[in-house]
């Protein structure tokens, strides 16, 4: 089965998915940052 080209262009992506994971992932990694620098922690 083929799709015609009105059809291929009605398929929705995982684009807002992507960016929201990007977004948790970036506020995660900057939290992670800010924690280290204000109670930095010694290696065991």
């Amino acid at each position: 089965m083929k799709l015609t080209d009105d059809q291929l262009k009605e398929i929705n992506g995982g684009f807002k998915l992507g960016v929201l994971a990007f977004i948790g992932g970036a506020i995660t990694f900057l939290i992670g940052v800010i924690d280290g620098y204000v109670r930095p922690l010694p290696c065991r």
